[in-house]
């Protein structure tokens, strides 16, 4: 992976208000793999039930499905996600979801991401789709 594109992928991150407001942070970043961190607090990612919100894990997997889709250093976007919950997590786990690419055409790129805690159980599986544009990101 191109060392300009690492660090452009890396700082745009940072600066993404989404990821700072669920204090995601990037933590491993390769060629059509990610690996993205939070801390499940129940205090602001609950829902009605009392359990982790599935948009607070959506977005986490999200997150790492989002980096992996720009390490070629072109624009991609989402497509379809499909997401399987398997389990709520305990509070204050800390939740890593890990995006690997597992197929590339010229225009299309299927990932599979998956929610591990800190124990290494499964909190959810998704697989996704992004539609590579082949324009250069604009933050590069």
């Amino acid at each position: 992976m191109d060392d300009r594109v690492r660090e452009a992928i890396k700082n745009a991150m940072k600066r993404e208000t989404f990821a700072q407001a669920l204090n995601m942070k990037l933590v491993e970043l390769e060629d059509g793999h990610s690996v993205v961190e939070m801390i499940y607090t129940p205090e602001n990612m609950n829902n009605i039930h009392d359990r982790a919100h599935g948009g607070a894990l959506f977005g986490l997997m999200d997150e790492a499905f989002e980096a992996a889709c720009h390490t070629k250093g072109t624009i991609a976007v989402a497509l379809n996600m499909n997401v399987t919950f398997v389990t709520s997590p305990k509070p204050g786990s800390k939740l890593h979801a890990e995006a690997n690419q597992v197929s590339d055409t010229r225009q299309t790129a299927c990932f599979d991401i998956k929610i591990r805690d800190q124990d290494g159980n499964i909190v959810a599986t998704s697989q996704a789709l992004a539609y590579q544009t082949g324009k250069p990101i604009p933050f590069l």
